[in-house]
């Protein structure tokens, strides 16, 4: 692809997000995570939960840029 123009047909920028959607789309029911013996999720469980905690990141009033530690 080398010399070809970019546009959105031959080039997307990979950011966090679209990564984690992209994967979901790809790969949905394909294990994502497995914490020991009981905890597995897959891509779609994943990308829901990390919806979730955005979701509530921003009911606390946190956005962009701001530094949050757990």
């Amino acid at each position: 692809m080398e010399g070809l123009p970019k546009c959105s047909a031959n080039y997307v920028p990979l950011t966090r997000i679209n990564f984690l959607e992209r994967t979901e789309n790809v790969f949905t029911l394909t294990t994502s995570i497995i914490d020991g013996p009981s905890v597995k999720y897959t891509w779609e469980e994943t990308n829901a939960r990390c919806i979730k905690l955005a979701s509530a990141l921003s009911d606390l009033g946190i956005s962009r840029k701001d530094v949050v530690t757990f």
